[in-house]
C-alpha cells in the first residue's frame, strides 16, 4: 500500500512539474517559421536601423501613452499564443510607454485576415484584447473576412518583409529604445511584465 502511495505521489509531482514547465515555455517562448526562410539572414539590418525603418515604413496600431516620445515596436502574428502572452503582460505598462503592434503573417491562413481586422478596428485596444484572449483560450481568435483590402494586405506584406530583413525568425519580436541607456534593443519571445520593464530600462 505504501509503495502504491509513493508511486502515486511521484506521478502527481511529475504532472505538476510538467504543467509548470508548460507555462514557463509559453511565457518565454516564441512562434517560429517552420520553413527554410526561418534561417536568419547574414546581412540582416542592425537594430538601430531597424528601429528607424519600422518607424517610417511599418504599419501598426498604437496603444499606451501617446505623450511619450519613446516607442516600442512589436512585430506579431495574430495566430501566435506567445504574442498573446506578451500582449497581456505589456498592458500594465500602457500608462508609461507607447507600443505599436505590427502584424506579420506566416503561421497560417488566418494570420493576414486577422491582422487586417486588428489594423482596421475602430478600437484596437479592445479588439486586440478580445482577440488575444480567444487565442490563449484556444478558440482561434477574432472572426475575420478572408477578403483583405489591397492596401491593408500590402501593409501586412511590408511588415513581414521588414521582419525578414531584420533576420528575425520568431514572434513576438520587440524593437525598442532602452530608456536608461538610449540604445536600441531587440528581443524575441514573450516576457513577463517585470522582465519587460527591465528590458525597456523603465526600472
Amino acid at each position: 500500500m505504501k509503495t502504491t502511495k509513493i508511486i502515486s505521489s511521484k506521478l502527481q509531482r511529475r504532472q505538476v512539474l510538467a504543467g509548470a514547465f508548460g507555462v514557463a515555455a509559453l511565457a518565454l517562448g516564441a512562434c517560429s517559421k517552420q520553413d527554410e526562410t526561418a534561417k536568419a539572414e547574414s546581412n540582416a539590418i542592425e537594430p538601430a536601423q531597424a528601429y528607424d525603418i519600422l518607424a517610417k515604413e511599418g504599419k501598426g496600431f498604437t496603444v499606451g501613452s501617446m505623450m511619450t516620445a519613446n516607442t516600442v515596436y512589436v512585430l506579431f502574428d495574430p495566430q501566435c499564443p506567445h504574442c498573446g502572452h506578451l500582449w497581456e503582460q505589456s498592458t500594465p505598462l500602457h500608462k508609461k510607454i507607447k507600443f505599436v503592434w505590427m502584424p506579420v503573417a506566416f503561421i497560417n491562413a488566418k494570420s493576414a485576415p486577422q491582422g487586417a481586422a486588428l489594423l482596421t478596428a475602430a478600437n484596437p485596444l479592445e479588439a486586440m484584447t478580445a482577440h488575444e484572449a480567444s487565442i490563449l483560450a484556444g478558440t482561434g481568435g477574432t472572426a475575420a473576412s478572408s477578403s483583405v483590402p489591397d492596401d491593408i494586405a500590402a501593409s501586412i506584406k511590408k511588415n513581414t518583409e521588414l521582419f525578414n530583413r531584420m533576420g528575425a525568425d520568431s514572434v513576438p519580436h520587440i524593437v525598442a529604445k532602452n530608456q536608461s541607456t538610449g540604445q536600441v534593443v531587440t528581443h524575441t519571445g514573450a516576457l513577463e511584465t517585470a522582465a519587460l520593464t527591465e528590458f525597456l530600462g523603465m526600472n
